[in-house]
């Protein structure tokens, strides 16, 4: 065999958090609770009891599929912090089977991402736009190693 074997490069699960004091987390932060990449919703905290530690309850919105979940956890304790990424790529088609085709900054194009099955108003627009000829962008967002498209906008020259 040669050195230059050609292997597939896997990513590890701890690569897609990182981790932060549960008293430092902050309304429309991120956070995973229940193992959920999760929008932060609402954050309170409650003083120190009997045994020493105060305590943070968080609720927070799946930002995949709108799902709520709460979890709480010591201030001084650490949670897992999903590291959330959002980018815009212009919109080259729609498939009749709803995946996308983007345009990416490299100029090669993305074909794996569906349209949202749960946002039937904002695809028959997305789909009425696209078919008036409209320039449009699509925002998506990332995290978790998932991906969603999560809005569009015309793009005004």
């Amino acid at each position: 065999m040669s050195d230059e074997e050609n292997f597939q490069q896997g990513e590890a699960g701890s690569s897609y958090t990182y981790p932060m004091q549960a008293g430092n987390i902050k309304k429309n932060g991120y956070a995973m609770l229940r193992g959920f990449p999760c929008k932060v919703t609402e954050m309170t905290t409650c003083k120190a009891g009997k045994h020493g530690h105060a305590k943070a309850t968080i609720i927070g919105v799946d930002i995949f599929t709108g799902r709520k979940y709460e979890d709480s956890c010591p201030t001084s304790h650490n949670m897992e912090i999903p590291f959330v990424k959002k980018q815009e790529y212009q919109l080259m088609n729609i498939a009749d089977d709803n995946y996308l085709t983007l345009l990416l900054e490299n100029g090669e194009t993305k074909e794996d991402l569906k349209l949202p099955e749960n946002e039937l108003q904002m695809v028959e627009k997305l789909r009425s736009d696209f078919e008036c000829q409209k320039d449009i962008l699509i925002s998506i967002i990332q995290a978790m190693g998932q991906e969603k498209m999560i809005s569009y906008r015309e793009i005004v020259n």
